[in-house]
């Protein structure tokens, strides 16, 4: 009697596309810089700014998020040189998910950011 071959996390992975959209935007750094792209063109030191990421982290965000088609980048080659980020067509349609988690958030975070606790 021949045994089925154990799932391996491959399997799992394609049969749960959360599990590999998370996978795709899921870090810390990805999210915070999709979620400032939302607000509109950003310069790099902007974008800096408004997560906090140092220059090294952003800049493989960026580089990454541009390769799997979330970020576009627009280079201005008047002085002085300014580089924009931009979120392509595929990173705005994430616009309604991170409405959705900032609703969740509100229902379910309390204003700490840890989770509410059922006082009653």
């Amino acid at each position: 009697m021949a045994s089925e071959p154990p799932q391996t996390d491959t399997q799992d992975v394609d049969a749960c596309p959360v599990i590999e959209s998370i996978e795709l935007i899921g870090s810390q750094w990805r999210l915070a810089v999709l979620h400032e792209l939302l607000e509109g063109e950003q310069r790099f030191n902007e974008l800096k700014r408004s997560t906090g990421a140092n220059a090294r982290t952003l800049s493989r965000v960026l580089d990454d998020l541009g390769e799997r088609g979330f970020v576009d980048r627009r280079i201005e080659e008047d002085a002085p040189i300014a580089t924009y980020y931009s979120l392509t067509e595929k990173g705005e349609s994430l616009e309604p998910v991170f409405d959705e988690i900032a609703c969740w958030a509100s229902s379910w975070l309390g204003e700490d950011g840890g989770e509410k606790r059922d006082t009653a």
